[in-house]
């Protein structure tokens, strides 16, 4: 289940899924949870898990214009899992809409809205799908747990490509 902190200028905590949504939606964040009954083991394989979830994942990359998904499934003993973990630790834009959706594990997106000032965070976890639009400066953090599976989805073939605003922003959280 996700959880959701405001940080700046107002502190707040949220629990509730609907209010998440709501809050997120509001900012033009995309926040859903989609059911995960289909059991996953930690050795299925890319294709086994992006089959688990055709039935939610195909009709939203058909309606978007995505092309390609993918799997990345980090944990403690991935090699080089801090230098993997620095790259998405600075504040950052995409060309396309960053769509995730949390397998297993968990992984904390930060958000610095430059329209409205606001900075907060938004804990994901296993079943929570979330699209930061395009622009939308931002950063993620996979610790304190080191361990996230999430399915990817792209629209074009190179995948995730950053765009680093070396604004510093996320020293102060």
């Amino acid at each position: 289940m996700a959880f959701l902190t405001l940080i700046d200028p107002v502190k707040k905590e949220i629990k509730d899924p609907e209010s998440i949504k709501a809050f997120m939606n509001e900012r033009g964040i995309i926040f859903e949870q989609w059911k995960t009954s289909t059991p996953l083991k930690d050795s299925d394989s890319q294709e086994t898990i992006l089959k688990a979830f055709e039935h939610e994942l195909g009709p939203y990359m058909k309606k978007n214009g995505y092309i390609n998904a993918d799997v990345i499934n980090v944990h403690k003993d991935t090699p080089n899992i801090e230098a993997i973990r620095a790259k998405f630790l600075s504040e950052h834009t995409h060309d396309e809409d960053e769509v995730r959706f949390f397998v297993d594990g968990e992984g904390m997106f930060f958000f610095h809205l430059t329209q409205s000032s606001e900075v907060f965070k938004l804990l994901c976890e296993k079943g929570d799908f979330i699209s930061v639009p395009k622009g939308a400066a931002h950063w993620f953090d996979l610790a304190p747990k080191y361990h996230v599976k999430a399915i990817r989805v792209f629209k074009t073939p190179e995948g995730w490509v950053a765009n680093y605003t070396k604004s510093g922003k996320e020293q102060g959280y």
